[in-house]
């Protein structure tokens, strides 16, 4: 016989039935239905809350609480001089909207935190204007050693 569109189906044991429970006890799931004998799992509408131990003191709170936020802490979009020298080419003005475009810094950047820092992890082949919050001082170096312009914006622009 051959196999066209109007003679296929589905394998055997692809379409699985929707469990009955509670129809019996020759189902296996009569009576309680599979949810064994009283308490509160057995209840309906049960929803355990996560980390919920039964009412023995949970493990988040068995466990001490350690260190703090610094809620003064700022915040910094990082950049490397290896992501630059991939999206830029010579001569190009780098500047967080420019960074945006091109994918490396979120456009929420400024809710996020203080602004854009360029570090200096890899190697700037190309003369780049890269204008950012704030430099590194390696990364001043060699955005300066390949001929580009280094110029440090105010924050909140």
């Amino acid at each position: 016989m051959a196999l066209g569109l109007h003679n296929i189906g589905t394998p055997k044991g692809a379409n699985k039935g929707k469990k009955r429970v509670g129809r019996g006890p020759g189902s296996g799931l009569g009576k309680t239905s599979g949810r064994g004998n009283k308490g509160q799992k057995s209840r309906s509408g049960y929803s355990g809350r996560p980390g919920f131990e039964g009412g023995q003191m949970p493990l988040q709170r068995r466990l001490p609480k350690r260190g703090f936020t610094n809620i003064f802490k700022k915040a910094w979009i990082e950049v490397n001089l290896s992501q630059l020298e991939i999206k830029f080419s010579a001569e190009d003005d780098v500047t967080p909207s420019s960074m945006i475009e091109q994918g490396l810094v979120r456009k929420s950047y400024r809710m996020r935190g203080e602004g854009v820092v360029i570090l200096g992890k890899g190697e700037l082949t190309k003369a780049l204007s890269v204008s950012a919050h704030r430099f590194t001082k390696g990364a001043r170096e060699r955005i300066e050693a390949a001929g580009g312009k280094v110029t440090v914006l105010e924050a909140g622009s």
